[in-house]
């Protein structure tokens, strides 16, 4: 076996077990099962904090292995597919522990340093999809506002009803990890979480927060909106 297999193996059976736990006891968040997946989840964060490495890339695809459009699920939490009332007002905010607080519209993140990738999408339920992205590396905007050496983590916030995530900087810095502003050579629609959305490869589907509004650097470890369900921190692939 492979370390790549291995890898693959490791973090499978762990994600499959907080992922069969949910399902067969049909959890809906409720105290009686949160502590065993919970559980798994622990298992799962200590599996790939360890295999987790800067510097190794997920496997780039082709553009004509793309999945069709119709067969990459959106997904939401708010009750409508959340969408700008007047997109030209967005801002991204970044702060925290860092020396340079930024307000940047979206205009002024396309025109930082671009890069974009085919890459395959893995969702903790179990689904895949391949598609292309484009955005500006994570670690281009980090080096505008220049976190402090206690920044230790990011918070990832959302318009999409208070959606958040947090990373741990590391990943965040990683060279894949990225703030995407198109999809499949076009801008990101509301279904992909326009305007601007984090996105990496190297992690399941529900850390790659969408409808972003702003960055938190960070000394303590925040939560998220399925983290704090249960859902493995780490969520890496």
């Amino acid at each position: 076996m492979t370390d790549l297999d291995r890898r693959r193996f490791l973090l499978g059976a762990a994600a499959a077990g907080a992922s069969a736990l949910g399902a067969a006891c049909g959890w809906d968040g409720g105290p009686r099962i949160a502590p065993k997946l919970q559980a798994w989840s622990g298992v799962n964060d200590w599996v790939s904090a360890r295999l987790f490495s800067a510097t190794r890339l997920a496997r780039v695809y082709p553009v004509g292995r793309r999945t069709p459009d119709a067969d990459f699920p959106a997904y939401f939490v708010s009750d409508a597919e959340p969408a700008l009332a007047d997109p030209g007002a967005w801002t991204l905010r970044i702060g925290g522990l860092v020396r340079k607080p930024l307000t940047l519209p979206l205009e002024r993140i396309t025109a930082l340093p671009r890069v974009s990738y085919t890459v395959k999408h893995h969702c903790v339920e179990g689904w895949t999809a391949i598609a292309s992205w484009a955005g500006v590396p994570f670690h281009v905007v980090a080096g505008l506002v220049e976190p402090l050496p206690a920044a230790r983590y990011v918070k990832f916030g959302s318009f999409d009803s208070g959606y958040s995530n947090g990373w741990d900087m590391p990943s965040a810095m990683h060279p894949q990890t990225i703030l995407a502003y198109a999809y499949n050579d076009r801008p990101l629609a509301p279904d992909h979480g326009a305007p601007l959305r984090l996105y990496s490869p190297t992690k399941l589907g529900y850390k790659n927060t969408k409808y972003l509004v702003s960055v938190e650097f960070t000394h303590t470890r925040p939560g998220g909106y399925w983290e704090d369900q249960g859902y493995p921190w780490f969520g890496g692939i």
